[in-house]
């Protein structure tokens, strides 16, 4: 069985703070000019996506230095729903290591996307993810960002920067980000999430499917 993972990229969809905004516009229109054809705008990390180290490392690899089968993974499903708001995600809360090479964080905060509660997700701490980058673990979640998202409901103690995402991409593990009805799935399934052929991408879209 095959499940679409992904978020519908839409105008108003949405982004990090500060991220350029998506617009689906019409560009030509089969009244006007006898087809169609829709002018996007987006960033490269717009909807769901997957993050190249040079997003955060000045000499990291961009994403077509990796190779197409990369993005095909062996995923293991980690179930972190009873995270509430802003809950950091500690190596207590991991399994025993497998030979699976992507970890799914389900945290269920994709129900909140489209709201403003969607950018006060639970959040993986540096030490998660020396773990994971320890155990040669890529890592995809649910929710916005793998680091905490600044918000006015920061709390004292959260860590400063992206030290997840510096961690992660600075060992050239992949990040895939603000996945999707993940309801129901196996503990183990396939995961291919092919990214947007772009040139020197520091991240691009994909379309992220479960095959299970």
């Amino acid at each position: 069985m095959y499940r679409d993972c992904s978020h519908s990229l839409d105008s108003g969809a949405t982004v990090y703070p500060d991220d350029p905004p998506v617009n689906c516009t019409p560009h030509a229109t089969h009244e006007a000019d006898g087809y169609r054809v829709t002018n996007l705008e987006l960033g490269s990390h717009s909807g769901t996506h997957v993050d190249a180290p040079c997003h955060t490392e000045p000499e990291g690899r961009t994403l077509d230095s990796f190779s197409i089968e990369t993005f095909v993974f062996d995923a293991l499903l980690v179930d972190c729903r009873q995270k509430v708001a802003r809950e950091p995600i500690r190596p207590a809360d991991l399994p025993e290591p497998t030979d699976d090479d992507l970890l799914v964080f389900r945290t269920g905060w994709d129900t909140h996307w489209g709201t403003d509660d969607y950018f006060d997700h639970p959040y993986l701490t540096r030490e998660t993810a020396r773990w994971c980058t320890d155990h040669d673990y890529h890592v995809a979640i649910d929710a916005l960002n793998v680091d905490p998202t600044p918000t006015e409901n920061a709390t004292e103690g959260e860590p400063e920067g992206v030290p997840a995402h510096r961690k992660l991409l600075g060992t050239d593990h992949l990040i895939l980000e603000n996945l999707t009805n993940l309801d129901g799935l196996p503990r183990q399934f396939r995961l291919t999430a092919f990214p947007l052929s772009v040139e020197d991408a520091d991240g691009a879209p994909v379309r992220a499917v479960a095959e299970y």
